[in-house]
């Protein structure tokens, strides 16, 4: 899957890192990055929208792609809903400059993929 990367509107900056706007579809067939819906990433999960089941799957999913311990990773908005805002925080913690840039190329990476 390839998104134009002129077309990040689903990334926004936040004083801690990045806010990422997610579109999850839960109970999928396989995990995945399945294009945009609107002004959002959309991701498939296999996982239930159940007991946080979903949540859970989408921040270990995003840990992994964006290689990422998923402690860096935290749903700010919609944890019963399929529309999500994830703050993505750099590794090290501190978002100067140098770190959102890393942060920036790993996002633009995924979507790129």
């Amino acid at each position: 899957m390839r998104l134009d990367p002129s077309e990040n509107d689903f990334i926004q900056l936040h004083p801690e890192g990045i806010v990422l706007k997610i579109f999850v579809l839960p109970r999928s067939s396989k995990n995945m990055l399945a294009g945009r819906h609107g002004d959002a990433l959309k991701i498939k999960l296999t996982a239930p929208p159940v007991e946080g089941a979903a949540n859970k799957m989408c921040i270990t999913f995003l840990a992994q792609y964006l290689g990422l311990p998923k402690s860096s990773l935290e749903i700010v908005s919609g944890h019963a809903g399929r529309k999500k805002l994830i703050l993505v925080r750099p590794k090290k913690g501190k978002a100067n400059d140098a770190a959102i840039q890393d942060l920036m190329y790993r996002i633009k990476n995924l979507t790129n993929g």
